[in-house]
């Protein structure tokens, strides 16, 4: 029986190496649309998770999950060679940037390797990890041809950006159009032909994988653009007493040619921060130069230094030292209403303050402790009236819809918001705007 008629029948067994922020959700409507789905990690206490029907991802529901283990849809293992098992295998592993900002695709790399020697006719391949263009068929398409099988003929690839947006009400990975291109039509063919049967969502097919990697940056690098655009606006808004957020507000009246974006104190996410460096460093190797790329980087990279300073003016005011004020800092997920840390901007302003000496306590009602460069640091376990007026400086630099910010304001000192996460808040002269 063909993949083909496997995938249609619903006796295909489908596997996902990866049980992320990515992984597992996918893993999970595979399983909820009707397939075997083995989940594949190299962490134990996530497998064990799985396994046991505990759920760690915000985006999944934990009811979908246990029904689904207890039922014998979904199981999760350490164990590679049951990569045999499986009719159609995504790769969905973390692509991080290096110590010098290059693509570190070791993930991906141990990820092929570890399947290759599991790999059988007719079974289909996608890489969802975010890259930059030409992974698919320069890194990924050799590991796997060494299991002595072609692509194209004897097995087949393809690339599938995820677009997974932790926290979006609306767009889950159920219902968000995919983009898929293989190596061959037949590739192409073969994986839209699985997402079809899975998702809720159209399928975009393209001609090759390069289309669909640069698509997947392509979506990232405007977001961060338009960001840095923005932020450095706010930057010279603020020289010139004008008030950013309203003049965004204004410009959004526009019913057309304008798409708002909004500052803050940088970028977070396993994303935008870093799709922009994949780009860059690929370019390189065509002798170009993505000037407008990389200047709207390096404004957002600048955001958590540009956060601290402004804070330290607003500490001058009161004529309060930097070194040895008390700060607390409202939010250390990347973006509103999820547990998320992942680059999150938050924790550089957290350390640029610390490097100038403030004594620096967060809190966060979605993330109770964090850990960075192997260090933790623990948040506090609530926001009180004797938290807030103990210190010198709040800052909000996540807009957490689940905090009471009147209270903060009639409790605070001084307030510096980076998010405008204040703006119902109808007294505001202990309140200052990025």
């Amino acid at each position: 029986m063909s993949i083909i008629e496997k995938l249609k029948n619903k006796t295909a067994v489908l596997g996902v190496i990866g049980l992320g922020y990515v992984g597992l959700p996918l893993a999970v409507e595979k399983a909820k649309a009707g397939y075997i789905t083995i989940g594949f990690d190299v962490q134990k206490d996530k497998v064990d998770k799985v396994n046991k029907g505990v759920n760690y991802i915000g985006d999944v529901i934990s009811d979908d999950l246990a029904q689904l283990v207890q039922n014998g849809f979904l199981k999760a293992t350490l164990d590679f060679s049951e990569v045999a098992r499986a009719d159609a295998v995504c790769i969905a592993v973390p692509t991080p940037l290096d110590e010098y900002q290059q693509p570190d695709l070791s993930y991906v790399k141990s990820s092929a390797e570890s399947i290759v020697p599991f790999m059988h006719k007719d079974m289909l391949i996608v890489l969802e990890s975010t890259t930059y263009p030409g992974t698919t068929e320069e890194l990924l398409k050799p590991i796997l041809e060494k299991s002595g099988l072609k692509c194209g003929i004897d097995f087949y690839l393809a690339f599938s950006p995820e677009r997974v947006d932790p926290g979006n009400l609306i767009y889950k990975t159920k219902n968000t159009p995919k983009v898929v291109g293989g190596v061959t039509k037949e590739c192409t063919n073969i994986a839209s032909i699985m997402y079809e049967i899975i998702l809720d969502a159209s399928v975009h097919k393209v001609s090759s994988p390069a289309i669909a990697e640069m698509e997947k940056i392509l979506e990232n690098t405007y977001r961060n653009i338009n960001i840095g655009l923005i932020n450095e606006l706010a930057i010279l808004c603020n020289k010139m007493n004008i008030n950013i957020w309203e003049v965004i507000d204004a410009a959004k009246s526009k019913p057309y040619g304008f798409q708002a974006f909004y500052p803050g104190p940088g970028l977070g996410g396993h994303c935008i921060p870093l799709d922009p460096y994949y780009l860059s460093w690929k370019a390189r190797e065509y002798g170009f130069h993505t000037s407008m790329i990389e200047s709207s980087m390096m404004i957002n990279d600048r955001m958590p230094e540009y956060c601290a300073e402004r804070s330290t003016k607003i500490l001058n005011r009161s004529k309060k030292a930097v070194n040895g004020s008390i700060v607390l800092v409202l939010g250390v997920a990347y973006k509103q209403d999820i547990d998320d840390f992942r680059e999150s901007p938050a924790i550089e302003v957290i350390n640029e303050l610390e490097k100038l000496g403030a004594i620096v306590d967060y809190f966060d009602p979605y993330i109770g402790e964090y850990i960075e460069h192997g260090k933790k640091k623990q948040g506090l376990k609530s926001l009180t009236r004797d938290v807030l007026s103990k210190a010198d400086l709040v800052i909000i630099t996540t807009a957490h819809t689940n905090i009471d910010y009147d209270f903060v304001q009639s409790n605070s000192r001084m307030i510096f918001d980076t998010k405008n996460a204040m703006k119902k808040v109808l007294k505001r002269d202990n309140i200052e705007l990025l």
